[in-house]
């Protein structure tokens, strides 16, 4: 009887498991990118109202963070496409 549970409903709830750390990473990355972009807007909010510099500092941190960010999505698809090609094509 304990057979029959593994190959129904657990096999279907380890082929999700392995679907969702698969594409876990993925799913970061919309995350990371909006956290960069957020966070170095932020940063030179605070700084040109520190410094009376509005809205220069702003745009700058806008212009990093999106840079910043972009670069980092990238580097990441394309880790994450290569480890993909990887192990769907044995040698």
């Amino acid at each position: 009887m304990s057979d029959s549970r593994k190959e129904g409903p657990g096999k279907e709830d380890s082929s999700l498991g392995q679907v969702v750390r698969e594409m876990g990473p993925y799913m970061s990355l919309g995350f990371q990118l909006a956290a960069a972009v957020v966070g170095f807007f932020l940063l030179g909010h605070w700084l040109d109202n520190r410094y009376d510099t509005s809205p220069w500092l702003k745009l700058l941190g806008l212009l990093l963070g999106a840079t910043g960010g972009f670069i980092k999505f990238f580097k990441t698809v394309a880790r994450l496409d290569k480890k993909s090609n990887k192990n769907s094509n044995p040698p």
